[in-house]
This record gives C-alpha cells, structure tokens and sequence, in this order.
C-alpha cells in the first residue's frame, strides 16, 4: 500500500482515535474467518446452524440502537443554503471539533480495522471507491456482504487522492452523544456511539445516497434510493425498471417479485438487478443507464417469508448475517414475526432474554430487525448484476402508502411532470426510521432522509437531467396500499404487483393506450390484467382507479406546507409550482 493520500488520512485518524493495534482488510477468506471466530468469542456474533443455516450468525445491537436516527444525521456544508431545510445542518468547523472530542481515544485498548472497499463493479465507470475504519468486526464482516471489499480496491486506486472517506467507531454507544454525520466538502462520513448497520455500514445510505448525490449533482448523474428489476416477456425481451419506495413499505418485495402463476405459464420471468439503490448515467446511445452500486441485501426481517417474498428467504440461507431476530434455541435457527405461525417455544429474543412466543404483545424481534446477505444468493439474481455498463431503464416509478387518495397506477405527462410526482410523494412511516410508526409524512423521491444536499436544488437536478436524456425512461405512480372501508388492503399486492407492471412496461413501449385524467395517465380498467385473480373484479379495478378530488384538493393544502420549506433560501424550482398550479386548475 503506497497511495500517500491513504496513509496520511488513517495516520490521522490513528493518532485521534488511538487504538491498541491497525488492522487492514485484504479480503481474504482466512482474515474474514479469524475475525469471525474473534467475534464468537466475544459474543459479537452468534454461530447458527451449520446445516440449516451455513456460514451465518446473529448479530444483536444495543437496544437504544435499533434504527436509522435521522434526528442525529447531519449534512454539514459551509452554507446552510446547501444543506437545505430538510437536513439538520451544523457548521462544518463546529461539527468536526464536536466529533474529533468524541472520536479522542474512542479506540484506546482495541484495533481499529481499515476497509477498503468499492461502490459499484471496481472497474466500471461508474464504480467509487470509500475506504472507513471501524472498531467493529460487525461491521466489516457486513461491509464484506454488502460491498466489494480488499487489497484489490487500493490496487486499482493506485496512487488516486479521491476516494470517500468513512470513520466508524462504537465508542460507548450513548444515545446523546450519537452522530451519523455527512461534510460533503471533502467527501467525509462520521459515525459515532451506534452500532446498527444502517448507521455504520457507511457504504449504504450514507455513501451510496447522501454523499453519491452531491457526487451526481457535480458530475451529471443520479444517486436514487431504487431498486432496480428487469421483467422478461415470454418472447426473451427483458425490460428494466427503476422504482423508488420509503423504507419498508415493499421494495425488497417487489424487487424480488414472482410472477403469479398465469404470468409464469406465458413463460414471464423477473430479475432482481437491486434491491435499494441505483446510480444512474445517460448511456451513448441517450437512453438512461443504472448499475446497483451494492453487493448485498440489507433486508428488512419481519414479514419475509416464503410467500411475501421466498426469495428474500432464499437469499438468507446461507453466509448471512441475522441482526435482532429470535434465536431458536433447539436448532441454532432464527425466527421473526411473520416468517411462520409457529414461533419457537424455546427461545432468546431480539433483547437477549428467554421468550416462549405465548407472551401476547410481546414480539420476539425487533419490528426494524434485519438480514445482511450476499445479493449472488438470490434465486432471481440478474446476470446483469455485474455488468459494468449496467442496464437501460424504460420506466421509473414513484410509489408509497396511501390509504385513499393515489391511485393503483398513473403515468405522468411528460419528464416535468413526472418530477412533480416524484416531489409530492408521501407514505405511512415505518420502523425502519426511529420514532412515531403510522404518521404520514412527505417524501419526495424516497429521498428525504439521504439526499446529501438542498432538496430544492435536488429537483432542479431532476429537471436539468430531463433536459439532457435524449430517450427518457417514462415515470409512473403506483400505491399497492389502497383501502377499504373496513381498512383491509384492496389489491393482493406481491407478486401480482407484476399486472400493473405489465402495463406500465406496455406505456414505455407504446403498445397500450391510457385514460387522460386530472393525476396522469390511467389504464382502461380493462386493461389491467386480472385473470386468473380471485377476489378481484372489474369493478374494483374501475374503484382502485378511482380519483377523489376532494381527497387530492386537501393533498394540495399540504403539499403547498412542504413545498413553503424551500421559500426560506429560494430553492424551489417555479416549474414545480407551475406544475401544482396547472394540478389545482385540473381538478377544478
């Protein structure tokens, strides 16, 4: 290793934080397999079955460290404008003199590990390249999973300055003195006193979305919280799409879809490319292109389960690891709520304490418990996943948790409008985020809480990249979450999703045509496809098409509130207000 910039950088951190000894991750199976006997001996991790479950562990986090905390990320710019009034914002110079009094000694008597790892194949164009140092083990069996990790990174960083740097230390796990912090100036990520991997896997969110899209700002492309699926018709033709959703609200779901069966029989298939996050660059031929920078899954637990989802089950069965679930102790597996109906009667739940499955109201695991495994486990992995040019979007889709108002699906106008859509996007909160479960809240693009900088200056982003793609990609609304009076869900959801997706894919390749309505474009009730699906009627296809104007006028009461956030530095693009306007005058 003789990149300069590389060692002055973790000398640095080395002299602040003080560890007992430096560690360097090479990304061999013998290193990976001493820390993971280290990690047993300390409890760190848990060994699992052998048979049933090879080459994983469980993983347990402090309890007052069980989720994203968004009130303790920061994005810390030398201009609050940059920041925007939907991240919390500190001066840069205050923050880092904060941090660097948390970070003094916050290793002393332990090692610190260096992780050099890759966002994206190593050698594609569109591949960035972070190095963190942590003083968990935790943390660099999950990068392992999550990420292209070891010496062959620095080889191909050679002697290259740039690269995002991340610091990751445990410390002593105190909730007040908890930071997730983001310098987008110089490419920096700070995290401190927590230990669940969406605070410390600083590759994911914090790399992959907050820093990449102030990367993508500057550079002329997208950092998108999407998965990434590619629908191949019986003729062999696959078709990709990009599809943005808030956290736990079914995109591991429906980036692993199964067809339904009289789907299966015309010979469909769907490929997961990614579960979460696309990067996305205008291709040679004008079209817009997306690669998964990730390499693994960080899947939501509860309520995966081999009908929801077998293959997010499939992918977890083996050389994964389990964070927060129940451990069964009769045969070393694990369970959650919603796996099966027969939870374990001898057990340790997700707090480390005796639990039989019979005690009502209290839940095994955690309702924000995970699982970390290797994306090449998936039973419906595309091939695509490591092709360095990625694949070639034809539609992206917006979508979240609306009881009434959205409809199942809407394609917008045109580019402009699309963004319109995407920016007044909103969704049920989840326990995926710390705090208040059931609250709906604005969530423009799925991005609230990791767009790196100003979400006003996020929009225009969107609208100049309109003005630059010479082909496209339509953009649509979906809401699987409609319902009925009774409060049951209307349309079945999972792998039917794919009905609506057949006709979305039909759109972007003009072959059906749509309803203009006052929302967007809608299908012909009949030309959704519904065969083969009980329960489900024409007329309840003609009620999830349904608009309510009433419904749609009080959404623009508070669409115009989040939209009044960005008056105060002046960043909201005046083509988003027109669009709201020509939205109000159209619904009369």
């Amino acid at each position: 290793m003789a990149n300069k910039a590389v060692l002055e950088w973790v000398d640095r951190q080395a002299d602040l934080l003080k560890p007992a000894e430096i560690v360097w991750i090479d990304g061999s199976e013998e290193q990976y397999e001493a820390l993971r006997k280290q990690a047993l001996s300390t409890g760190e991790l848990i060994a699992l079955n052998p048979e049933k479950l090879p080459g994983s562990y469980l993983h347990r986090s402090a309890l007052n460290d069980v989720a994203r905390v968004e009130d303790r990320t920061y994005i810390c710019t030398p201009d609050r404008k940059d920041a925007g009034p939907t991240n919390n914002w500190l001066d840069p110079d205050e923050m880092k003199a904060k941090m660097d009094a948390l970070y003094d000694g916050a290793m002393t008597g332990v090692t610190m590990y260096v992780i050099p790892y890759a966002m994206g194949l190593p050698d594609s164009p569109f591949a960035k390249i972070g190095i963190e140092v942590t003083d968990s083990i935790y943390v660099v069996l999950s990068m392992h999973i999550m990420t292209r990790v070891g010496s062959r990174i620095l080889d191909i960083l050679g002697d290259n300055p740039d690269f995002i740097k991340g610091v990751h230390a445990k410390k002593d796990l105190s909730a007040e003195d908890r930071y997730i912090v983001h310098f987008p100036q110089d490419n920096t990520i700070e995290s401190v006193n927590s230990g669940y991997g969406g605070n410390v896997l600083l590759g994911k969110k914090c790399f992959a979305l907050r820093i990449a899209s102030c990367l993508g700002r500057d550079e002329g492309w997208m950092a998108e919280h999407m998965l990434i699926l590619g629908i191949e018709n019986p003729q062999g033709e696959v078709r990709y799409l990009a599809a943005a959703f808030p956290s736990a609200c079914g995109k591991t779901n429906l980036a692993m879809l199964v067809p339904p069966e009289v789907y299966k029989k015309k010979g469909y298939k769907v490929w997961c490319v990614g579960d979460d996050i696309a990067w996305l660059r205008i291709g040679d031929d004008g079209r817009l292109w997306a690669v998964n920078p990730e390499y693994g899954f960080f899947g939501v637990a509860p309520g995966t389960n081999a009908r929801s989802n077998p293959n997010a089950l499939g992918s977890t069965s083996k050389n994964s690891i389990f964070t927060n679930v129940v451990l069964n102790l009769d045969d070393d597996t694990v369970w959650w709520e919603g796996l099966d109906k027969n939870p374990p009667e001898n057990a340790i739940d997700w707090k480390g304490n005796p639990w039989d499955g019979k005690t009502a109201g209290e839940a095994g695991a955690h309702p924000n418990s995970r699982f970390t495994a290797p994306a090449l486990n998936c039973p419906c992995i595309s091939p695509e996943l490591e092709n360095p040019r990625g694949v070639p979007i034809s539609a992206l889709i917006f979508g979240g948790r609306r009881a009434k108002t959205a409809p199942l699906v809407y394609q917008s106008f045109d580019w402009n409008h699309g963004v319109f859509v995407g920016s007044i996007m909103a969704s049920e909160t989840t326990a995926a985020q710390a705090g208040a479960v059931g609250v709906v809240r604005r969530d423009p693009m799925a991005m609230l809480p990791f767009c790196g900088y100003n979400m006003g200056d996020y929009f225009q982003h969107w609208l100049n990249m309109g003005t630059k793609i010479k082909n496209p990609p339509k953009i649509f609304n979906v809401n699987w979450f409609r319902l009925d009076d009774e409060g049951q869900f209307i349309w079945p959801g999972f792998g039917d999703n794919l009905r609506v997706l057949d006709w979305i894919m039909a759109r972007c390749f003009d072959e059906i045509g749509a309803d203009t309505t006052a929302v967007g474009f809608m299908p012909k009730p009949e030309n959704v496809n519904i065969e083969g699906l009980e329960g489900v009627s024409l007329d309840t296809v003609k009620g999830l098409l349904s608009i309510d104007k009433a419904l749609w006028k009080e959404d623009i009461a508070d669409i115009k509130n989040f939209y009044a956030k960005f008056d105060e530095f002046g960043t909201l693009p005046e083509e988003l207000r027109a669009q709201l306007a020509a939205f109000e005058q159209r619904l009369g």
